[in-house]
């Protein structure tokens, strides 16, 4: 028996077939026997594919339903890249996923990427099937595609095929991804952003460069990506769990996670599968008409995103219908010749028109809150914080002093258009924020100057938060927000000149900020540095725009947007420019580093989530908090939603953990670090413990989240009793079962 039966899928474009399926056919299965693929032993004994196990899988087939518009010739050859793809991954298995050998995997994956090459390198000769494959495949197809497309797919790949080393190192570990950690790799180890690459090309829609790196690209990529990632997972879990003893799949992470039965993970997967489809209809609807407007694109510009997004769209339907019928995946019962309501069609690629599968209660969900509910005060767990409080700085005092000092002088006190009674904050406010204890706790060693600094970014940052949805989120005045954030830009010059003069207290904070941060840093490393501010401060204005819409966020959106609104981005762009000349750029692109800059991010992001709990839902009628966002997503009240951030929190603390002491040793030596890398790197991991630590510590002593503070600043009176959840006989059946504990391991 399947271990579930398979839920209603979200299927909102139909399924097309390319007339050019017979010819694909018969090409790609020549073109596989003469590569070596149907020759290429099993260990054990045996082939790992021969012909009939090819014509069973037919690539052809899903790649004539996922690309049902391009021309034969082009056909042909993105269904070998499909037949490549699935080869290495079935040979890959075979060869070292069953025997744990990760030495075997490094070197086979280190050779293979010879063959990716670039003008004027030449490959070295094919030894198996799978280096003929790709040689073949990219002198068919990189010629006609530009140098900036190559970069990408040539990232896509090598990671597509690197990261399979962390699914080996966790099978070989018995470790099992918290749900975070698993869609992020999920991203770079399942080959879809590999696949939108090939949209690309398939539809001759090449995205033009100076957008193809803007959010609203990236979310089409990522939506994407995520859900033909999180459909495979469903469709393949007897095979890959059941029989092969993979633990890289989405259900069996929310099995692990939840502590749920088989068939609630299945179906909370196929919700998330949903969120993610109506995030990139969202993102295609609404931001990327406006990023093209304001970008003035060509009508040739628009076009091709237009394409592309189509494209991508005809993959998850063609995708969908593919996994319905490959005898690869799980899928029975998932098709029935049983008439509709009102006799309405049957059979495969008619579930888009299906009345019970139009997502209509993720969208419910989604767009159901109502602002400003009272919720009174959430009261925080323990929460899992391995790394005391050990050091402050001693300059705290100084610091205090300074701080408020700077803020009147930049204005922040002072009333601003559309907040003329009282101002964003006033003197008692901002005294009680204390951002230069924050300051202290998470840089100890910074000199006097240094922790001004320090102090002084903090309380622009939160002003900045606390400006935006004041000024412009109450008018819904999103033009004016996105033209006061562009303005921001003016006011870090990358040649450290002139700015024109500040019109607020937000620029004028900027404007000197600036003036001390980037003043001494060489220009390469300002443009970075700006980059992270930009990214914050547009982050302020994609909160205006769901509150707009009075949408709360996807998941997976919210939690990789948080980190730009908290400015954990900026400050891991600082951390990092103190070493820029020393650490090769790469080394903080790896997997390992990567992991865990987010990880100490998302514990701090949840961290401030649940103590501004009260502050954001009732007093601001917010919609951006990982609780209510979880709330939302489980069905769950908010009690039972704040035990779940806790837990995600702890899972990713323990990630952290695991790669400070595990991960991190291991990559010194993969990528050859000098000692003096080694300790920077290091000392990154440290200063990180003693961001999380301290931002946890302010977060305790800060009077800016307390109820008492919350009602003086708001005018209203709290109310005598708050009736915080049900009690008595029969309510517990209410509640959702949280577990104190649990491991990531089996």
């Amino acid at each position: 028996m399947q271990p579930f039966t398979l839920p209603d899928f979200y299927t909102p474009y139909p399924a097309r077939l390319n007339p050019h399926l017979e010819p694909t056919r018969e090409h790609s299965a020549a073109w596989a026997r003469r590569m070596g693929m149907l020759d290429a032993p099993r260990p054990g004994g045996g082939l790992i594919w021969d012909d009939a196990e090819l014509a069973r899988m037919d690539y052809a087939l899903m790649c004539a339903y996922t690309h049902p518009d391009c021309d034969g010739p082009t056909l042909d050859l993105i269904t070998d890249w499909y037949v490549w793809v699935f080869f290495f991954d079935d040979q890959f298995l075979e060869l070292f996923k069953h025997s744990r050998d990760l030495t075997g995997a490094k070197a086979y994956i280190d050779r293979l990427e010879r063959f990716m090459t670039l003008d004027g390198e030449t490959p070295p000769e094919p030894q198996n099937a799978a280096e003929a494959g790709l040689k073949d495949l990219w002198e068919r197809t990189v010629p006609a595609m530009s140098d900036d497309w190559r970069r990408r797919f040539i990232t896509s790949t090598h990671n597509l095929m690197v990261e399979s080393m962390w699914e080996l190192d966790n099978i070989d570990l018995g470790r099992i991804a918290n749900p975070i950690e698993y869609m992020q790799m999920r991203r770079r180890v399942g080959g879809a952003p590999w696949s939108a690459n090939l949209v690309e090309y398939a539809s001759a829609a090449e995205i033009p460069d100076r957008f193809a790196h803007a959010r609203p690209m990236r979310v089409l990529a990522d939506t994407f990506s995520d859900a033909v990632h999180l459909r495979n997972d469903l469709f393949s879990y007897e095979r890959e769990v059941r029989q092969e003893g993979e633990n890289s799949n989405a259900v069996l992470v929310f099995e692990r996670f939840l502590d749920c039965p088989t068939q609630e993970a299945a179906e909370l997967v196929n919700d998330l599968l949903t969120s993610r489809l109506q995030q990139f209809e969202n993102t295609a609807l609404t931001e990327v008409p406006a990023m093209l407007a304001e970008g003035g694109a060509t009508p040739a510009e628009q076009l091709a995103v237009a394409a592309y997004a189509k494209g991508l769209q005809d993959w998850q339907a063609g995708g969908h219908e593919w996994h319905a019928r490959s005898s690869r995946y799980m899928n029975d019962g998932l098709v029935t010749d049983s008439a509709f309501v009102l006799g309405g069609p049957t059979g495969l690629g008619v579930s888009a028109i299906t009345p019970g599968r139009l997502g209509l209660r993720r969208r419910l969900a989604q767009h159901s809150h109502t602002p400003h509910r009272p919720v009174g005060h959430l009261a925080v767990p323990d929460l899992y914080m391995p790394f005391p409080i050990k050091r402050i700085s001693p300059h705290l005092d100084a610091s205090r002093r300074h701080a408020v000092g700077w803020a009147r002088e930049m204005g922040m006190f002072d009333s601003v258009p559309g907040v003329e009674a009282g101002g964003v904050w006033d003197e008692r406010r901002f005294t009680g924020f204390d951002f230069p204890y924050c300051a202290a706790l998470i840089h100890p060693d910074a000199g006097p100057e240094q922790l001004d600094l320090s102090s002084d970014w903090l309380c622009w940052g939160t002003y900045g938060d606390d400006y935006f949805p004041l000024v412009f989120g109450r008018t819904r005045n999103l033009a004016a927000a996105k033209l006061c954030n562009e303005r921001l830009s003016l006011f870090m010059p990358l040649d450290a000149g002139a700015t024109p003069p500040p019109a607020n207290p937000l620029e004028r904070g900027l404007a000197d900020l600036w003036r001390r941060t980037a003043g001494p840093m060489p220009e390469p490393y300002r443009r970075e540095f700006r980059t992270a501010v930009e990214d914050m401060t547009s982050a302020w204005v994609w909160e205006l725009a769901n509150e707009a819409q009075q949408r709360i966020p996807d998941p997976i959106d919210y939690v990789e947007m948080r980190r730009r609104t908290f400015g954990s981005d900026m400050t891991k762009s600082l951390a990092r420019l103190a070493h820029a000349d020393l650490v090769p750029p790469e080394v903080y692109q790896h997997r390992v580093m990567h992991e865990l800059d987010t990880a100490a991010q998302d514990y701090a992001t949840f961290t401030n989530d649940l103590f501004s709990y009260q502050k954001e839902i009732e007093f601001e009628g917010e919609l951006h908090n990982i609780v209510l966002v979880v709330e939302k997503f489980l069905g769950v009240d908010r009690w039972q939603a704040r035990d779940v951030v806790a837990r995600l929190m702890e899972a990713r603390m323990r990630q952290f953990e695991h790669i400070a002491t595990r991960d991190m040793p291991a990559m010194f030596e993969e990528c050859e670090l000098d000692e003096e890398t080694r300790a920077i790197l290091t000392r990154h991991a440290d200063s990180l413990k003693e961001w999380m630590a301290g931002i946890l510590e302010w977060h305790r002593k800060c009077a800016r989240y307390t109820e008492a503070e919350l009602h003086r600043v708001s005018g209203v009176a709290a109310p005598p009793t708050v009736f915080l959840r049900p009690a008595g006989l029969g309510t517990s059946a209410a509640r959702l079962a949280v577990p104190a504990t649990r491991t990531q391991h089996r």
